[in-house]
């Protein structure tokens, strides 16, 4: 018997999955949204969470970007058919934003990394980012200032 309002009665929303060591590895220039065609036992496993963005990267080929190395665990409730745990997906984007991101891609020597996965309006979203990787001091300098940001709050 548990109340109304227990922890297991209670309908969650879709998860949100995030890549916490880009943030970490690298500097984000500048910041995109994209929709990703995916197959609907993938959409259900993203919508409980079950997906690891930390070796994904994008590319574009041909005039369109793709995300390679995306980890989407099968649906466990699925029929025979169960989705490929990391094939390449494509990514939904204007022709003239790939083009635009392409031409930063190529120009400034940066790498366009997915770091987070979300649903808006009951459709997929990824956001990208065109990064620059971080040199080993930026990553100590980033630890130190979150350890110095710990402690003011721990004086409040």
């Amino acid at each position: 018997m548990g109340s109304k309002n227990s922890k297991k009665d209670k309908k969650t929303g879709p998860a949100t999955i995030q890549n916490r060591k880009a943030s970490f590895e690298y500097h984000f220039e500048d910041t995109f949204e994209a929709g990703i065609v995916l197959v609907g036992s993938e959409v259900k496993s993203l919508y409980l969470g079950r997906a690891n963005l930390t070796d994904a990267y994008c590319q574009v080929k041909n005039g369109e970007l793709f995300l390679y190395s995306l980890d989407i665990e099968p649906y466990e409730f699925s029929s025979a058919f169960q989705h490929e745990r990391r094939k390449t997906r494509k990514l939904l984007m204007h022709k003239s934003e790939i083009e635009n991101l392409e031409r930063k891609f190529e120009q400034k020597g940066l790498a366009i990394i997915p770091f987070k996965i979300y649903f808006k309006g009951g459709k997929v979203k990824v956001a990208i980012a065109l990064a620059r990787g971080k040199k080993m001091f930026d990553k100590r300098e980033t630890i130190k200032a979150r350890d110095e940001q710990r402690d003011l709050d721990r004086e409040r």
